[in-house]
């Protein structure tokens, strides 16, 4: 299969994990980072810091009573999702597209996609695959020679994911979710230029068409998720149809993976986790891992108060944590393997629900996020966050009630694991 322009933004953890998922895509296997590549004109990386620093800010900024909140509500609007049944015409750009396509006209991505341009040697250039709508809109504003792919990484998606011009876009969608894929067309997008493949999840977690590997990691979380065999006793068929026989113990505790977001926000409840269940800790009866990413911060923060709370001598409770994200993104595949549940921000992390691993859902930041919370529910795949103060009550009734391996199996069934050989047969189909 011929190999593509990968292109991603290293703001945030979103658009760099989706993009991560298809690196055996990327020519020599190099994900091209828009806004911080070799030779990027200054002023281009001044215009991408900025918006990455006034984010962060806005997601930090929500804690302040009232004042935070407003600003934030201000923020909000402009990436808000439209309601989807609706007489609005939703083909119309919003005021911040408009915005973005004034600093293209300013030569804002100019640079990087006519240095993509280059060096084809009179052959056919090579396909651009962005995990990002920025710059797939500035390929095709510049007119990139060849085939321009976005990746779209959310359930639900706002106006802002496609051009301005959608309805005479070249620019061809993967989308994850039956609702993107109905967004983009309410949006203008040509039909034929839209792709259902589902996100694009860690392959080294599934283990090819067959998903040997999750398959066996799933036998060992429903194991973990359902104790008292209330769900096996239930649906004792399903399962066997789908996993075959589960192990009558698992091999290793309860494990539970709290991941904070790329701007830092909540890191608080993974303390409260480890306080509350330091006797299950200390017992081997549960195991807590908590997320740090690429966040040196974060991580002194983990350390700080564990040895605060004089638990940071603990076995039972991992830090994760690596200074580039390649690192930390294997890192956290890995915790992800042995994980039973994951309870983070409804970011990208969402779609980790269909490896068959029911999401805690942290309070939402944003207008997505609130989105993807909703599809989670909807699709009975997680819960939200009850008071942290209960957690040792409410998170085990869960686990012994078995409602935790039901979301666990739904997702496993219903879910869509194999988005990135989707992705991979339509390239190879419109690419060569």
């Amino acid at each position: 299969m011929k190999k593509a322009h990968l292109l991603s933004i290293d703001m945030g953890y979103g658009h760099q994990r989706t993009a991560y998922a298809l690196e055996s895509l990327a020519i020599r296997g190099n994900i091209i980072n828009a806004n911080s590549y070799k030779g990027i004109p200054d002023n281009d990386r001044e215009l991408w810091i900025n918006s990455q620093s006034f984010y962060e800010f806005v997601s930090r900024f929500k804690k302040v009573p009232v004042i935070g909140n407003l600003l934030f509500a201000l923020f909000d609007k402009t990436q808000a999702v439209d309601k989807f049944y609706t007489d609005k015409n939703l083909t119309r750009p919003s005021f911040t597209q408009k915005g973005m396509y004034s600093l293209f006209e300013k030569g804002w991505g100019e640079h990087l996609i006519m240095e993509l341009s280059k060096n084809n040697k009179g052959e056919k250039a090579p396909p651009i695959v962005s995990t990002f709508f920025t710059t797939a809109f500035m390929a095709e504003y510049f007119s990139y020679p060849g085939e321009i792919f976005c990746v779209v990484c959310d359930t639900d998606i706002s106006r802002s994911w496609a051009p301005v011009d959608a309805k005479k876009t070249r620019i061809r969608y993967f989308a994850p979710t039956e609702r993107a894929y109905d967004r983009l067309k309410m949006y203008g997008v040509p039909e034929k230029n839209i792709y259902l493949t589902g996100y694009p999840l860690p392959m080294e977690n599934i283990g090819g068409s067959d998903m040997v590997i999750l398959k066996e990691d799933m036998k060992l979380r429903i194991s973990n998720l359902d104790p008292n065999k209330i769900y096996q006793r239930k649906y004792g068929a399903v399962i066997e149809k789908h996993l075959g026989s589960i192990p009558s113990q698992a091999d290793r505790p309860l494990t539970i993976v709290f991941a904070v977001g790329g701007a830092g926000a909540q890191k608080e409840y993974g303390i409260e986790i480890a306080k509350a269940f330091t006797r299950e800790i200390r017992d081997k009866m549960i195991k807590l891992v908590l997320v740090a990413g690429t966040k040196a911060g974060i991580k002194e923060y983990f350390e700080t108060e564990l040895k605060k709370y004089r638990i940071d001598a603990l076995k039972g409770i991992e830090i994760v944590y690596a200074p580039t994200f390649e690192e930390y993104y294997d890192k956290f595949n890995k915790a992800i393997k042995k994980a039973d549940l994951l309870w983070t921000k409804p970011s990208e992390l969402s779609f980790y629900a269909n490896l068959g691993l029911p999401i805690i859902i942290a309070p939402t930041i944003g207008s997505h996020e609130d989105i993807n919370k909703q599809w989670i529910l909807e699709s009975g795949l997680g819960l939200e966050q009850k008071d942290i103060r209960f957690v040792k009550d409410w998170l085990i009734d869960g686990v012994k009630e078995g409602s935790f391996a039901k979301m666990a199996m739904h997702g496993y069934i219903e879910g869509n694991q194999l988005g990135v050989l989707k992705i991979k047969e339509i390239l190879s189909a419109c690419c060569g």
